[in-house]
């Protein structure tokens, strides 16, 4: 099984806030930015909760908004990433290697399902394994992140979740602080 991080892993770049603004608008963005830039200054310095700042910059910028219209900017913004291919180029020969092993292969990612879900069948990925959005009753989304963002520990704790109990041997890919335990529970570990 072959396990991999997506922003600045299989993409070369962050996806989420160019995603935000294309859904609601680089002003929107830059003002919701702006209104928690002393949280997001915070976090540069290890002083707040980096999980819970990203809940409220995203629910500033998304929450109200219909599910279907962020699933349909969300697969929308995923024909944007293939048509640019901006992805790691060594990256794409692992995931050729990978299925062409017969590895199942698995996305885990703090970005949003709401674009890595379509993007992954085009990569080549079997699953994905991300940061959700919560909707209410109404069909609105809220701007919450379902069970919280998969960063960190919580990327190994889902991943393991999701893998079973049965022996599986694992490589994961990863570039950041963010995937150190993703990494830690690897045979064969592979910081890009």
């Amino acid at each position: 099984m072959a396990a991999f991080d997506f922003d600045g892993t299989i993409a070369q770049r962050d996806s989420l806030g160019p995603f935000l603004a294309r859904v609601a608008g680089l002003g929107r963005l830059t003002r919701a930015i702006a209104t928690h830039s002393p949280r997001i200054a915070a976090v540069a310095l290890g002083r707040a909760d980096r999980d819970a700042t990203k809940e409220a910059v995203v629910t500033s910028v998304l929450g109200g908004r219909t599910a279907g219209s962020i699933a349909g900017a969300g697969c929308a913004y995923a024909d944007h990433l293939w048509d640019r291919q901006k992805f790691r180029p060594e990256m794409l020969e692992r995931l050729r290697w990978h299925r062409d092993a017969g590895h199942e292969i698995v996305i885990v990612s703090a970005s949003l399902d709401s674009y890595l879900a379509p993007l992954a069948p085009r990569l080549g990925v079997d699953h994905v394994i991300s940061s959700s959005l919560e909707v209410d009753d109404h069909g609105l989304v809220t701007g919450r992140l379902v069970g919280g963002n998969v960063r960190g520990p919580e990327k190994a704790s889902r991943l393991r979740a999701w893998m079973g109990t049965g022996p599986v041997e694992l490589w994961a890919y990863g570039d950041s602080s963010g995937d150190d335990e993703l990494l830690a529970m690897a045979d064969h570990p592979t910081r890009v």
